[in-house]
């Protein structure tokens, strides 16, 4: 299992939880495939405002694997991704997209089954006039996304480890994912979080 499978399978919460709480994208989105998960570095990229031609500038830089981050200067609902777009991804090796705008079309993405997650879902398109940039840091839910920052997407959100960091979040989220794993044993043979996690002092003095 590569790096980038490992994390997806930790998840976004117990990456974000074993990070120290930090690079929580705290903002509601929507999975446009159900049941996906991924995780990849970051391809950065700031189109223009409503306007999506850097969407299609960077179908020619990405290498595949990479989780491509489509920003403007003010998140608003409007399209920067379609089926025709996603298709050029998928094509490319992309491992997700998270759009900080709108996508549509989100009947045939599900079909196609590329990885994505949009703000808003949106009929309304973008222009493709104003250039914008590639490979630059970017902030999408108060989360600021450098370029090979390591994202991780599935059903509960998103949530981005620095990119020198990523091979000790790793190991902290394989510790807590293996102590979740014992301790759901022992809460399913009956035990309670209130004692194990010594809540019932909190609550009750003792």
């Amino acid at each position: 299992m590569t790096t980038w499978e490992e994390l997806a399978a930790l998840g976004s919460a117990t990456v974000y939880e074993a990070a120290g709480r930090i690079g929580l994208v705290d903002v509601e989105l929507v999975q446009v495939v159900p049941g996906s998960r991924a995780a990849g570095p970051a391809r950065t990229v700031r189109c223009g405002q409503d306007d999506n031609l850097m969407a299609h500038a960077v179908m020619a830089e990405l290498e595949p694997g990479e989780v491509v981050v489509l920003t403007m200067p003010e998140a608003a609902p409007v399209a920067l991704i379609g089926e025709l777009l996603a298709t050029q991804a998928r094509r490319r090796g992309a491992a997700a997209l998270l759009v900080d705008a709108a996508v549509r079309d989100v009947e045939e993405l599900a079909t196609l089954g590329l990885p994505i997650w949009a703000r808003w879902v949106r009929i309304r398109g973008a222009t493709k006039t104003e250039p914008g940039t590639i490979a630059r840091p970017v902030e999408v839910g108060g989360c600021t996304i450098h370029p090979g920052d390591a994202v991780v997407l599935d059903g509960d959100g998103a949530a981005v480890i620095p990119r020198e960091r990523i091979g000790d979040v790793l190991r902290a989220a394989r510790e807590r994912a293996e102590k979740e794993r014992r301790k759901r044993a022992e809460l399913e043979a009956g035990a309670l979080s209130y004692d194990l996690d010594g809540l019932r002092s909190v609550v009750e003095g003792r």
